[in-house]
């Protein structure tokens, strides 16, 4: 009697899986019928694949709609004439589409990731056919001359449009955008729907450059966040106040300032064109020699944020210039005087005679520019105001070149930009 050879486990498990994969092309094929056979019905309207949902006592539909569909199937109605009842959103905001057009035609021409958010719209149902392919798929389709009323995104609409029917629109025309259509034949409650859409809260601009790429100006406020003691583990990254409590001094955003500053003599410079890391490396040098040598910030710069005392970090905000964001920026416009653009580098030599500068809050370089003392304080501690206007920090500025000597050289290599 011949032995049976014992089945092979992997063998068995191979044709397992193939049979299973078999099962699985079946059920696409004859999924991709089902469609076909939709699709060619409803030919001549706009259909799209949907996935069903509930939320708020609603039906909503997810769809995915090309590009070059959305001029023709989204409408915006926004308020006008001091009339809110006029339109189902928000009156336009002048320039923010050409902001969301910008963004995208930037992104794009660099060949970098880009993505727009979910819009929202309503729709009558009795308007529309749904049919239902179970497991929430389903079939959506449209009649011509059918629009979908936007709830949120007009602006990302009209964005999108203008775009498509520009010389750019080769640019984007092969993208999907997602809409959400909730399934509301009431005007009212369409228009309580974009009010609690907007119930969100704007993002901190620390908390947007912190999520910013490395480049520019938020590429080197990343890289000196952890290369100059000064500011690691002392700046507030999300938030838009730094907190005592938690020994921040200084805030994302502050720094931003004065590295833009520091580099183009303004605060609001994204400084685009400049080489991150020979950028950063010059200014973490300078930094850290100018917060070394500087009397009010040697104890600050050499002790680590662990071991500093909320006490000490209070007082420094109180008592010191540089511990404010009217400070920094000074600060930052003062080495842009010591800048050398050709070779990204600092004047060593001149750094060190910033440091030499008074920056306590008491010093009369700073009074009745950028600092004013309160005669009838509340807390006996604080009896400094700090002053951030852009005529203040000007003449702040001027002042401190004045008594560096600076005004008769040649450290003014661009024209005032505040």
């Amino acid at each position: 009697m011949l032995e049976q050879t014992p089945p092979d486990p992997i063998t068995e498990q191979i044709n397992v899986d193939s049979e299973l994969k078999g099962h699985l092309q079946d059920i696409q094929q004859q999924f991709n019928q089902a469609l076909n056979t939709y699709f060619g019905q409803f030919y001549r309207e706009t259909c799209y694949l949907g996935l069903m949902f509930e939320q708020g006592k609603r039906k909503m539909i997810q769809i995915n709609v090309p590009a070059h569909d959305l001029p023709v199937l989204l409408q915006a109605k926004p308020s006008d004439n001091n009339d809110p009842d006029s339109g189902k959103n928000r009156p336009e905001v002048k320039g923010h589409t050409e902001e969301v057009k910008e963004y995208i035609l930037k992104r794009v021409k660099h060949h970098k990731p880009w993505i727009l958010g979910t819009l929202t719209a309503n729709i009558d149902p009795n308007k529309i056919e749904i049919l239902e392919l179970g497991r929430g798929i389903c079939f959506v389709v449209i009649p011509r001359g059918v629009k979908l009323d936007i709830t949120d995104g007009q602006h990302r609409k009209r964005a999108i449009h203008q775009l498509i029917e520009s010389s750019n629109g080769e640019l984007i025309g092969d993208n999907d955008f997602p809409i959400t259509l909730v399934l509301e034949p009431d005007f009212q409650q369409c228009q309580t729907d974009f009010r609690d859409m907007a119930q969100t809260r704007a993002l901190d601009k620390s908390l947007l450059i912190s999520f910013g790429e490395f480049e520019g100006s938020v590429g080197i406020t990343k890289k000196i966040l952890e290369t100059v003691p000064m500011f690691n583990g002392k700046t507030e990254k999300i938030k838009g106040t730094p907190s005592p409590k938690h020994k921040h001094i200084y805030t994302v955003n502050f720094l931003d300032k004065m590295v833009s500053s520091a580099f183009a003599n303004d605060p609001s410079d994204p400084l685009e064109n400049i080489n991150v890391d020979e950028a950063s490396r010059a200014l973490s040098h300078c930094l850290n020699l100018f917060f070394s040598e500087c009397q009010q910030t040697k104890l600050i710069s050499s002790v680590s944020a662990y071991d500093l005392t909320v006490k000490q970090v209070e007082n420094f905000q109180n008592t010191c210039v540089l511990g404010r964001s009217v400070g920094v920026e000074i600060l930052g416009r003062l080495f842009y005087c010591t800048y050398d653009a050709e070779i990204i580098t600092f004047d060593h030599f001149k750094v060190s005679q910033l440091a030499q500068l008074d920056w306590s809050a008491g010093s009369e370089l700073w009074r009745d520019n950028v600092v004013k003392i309160d005669p009838n304080p509340r807390n006996p501690e604080k009896i400094y105001r700090f002053i951030a206007t852009m005529s203040s920090i000007r003449i702040a500025v001027i002042q401190a070149k004045r008594q560096l000597g600076w005004l008769n050289q040649n450290t003014d290599n661009a024209p005032q930009l505040i």
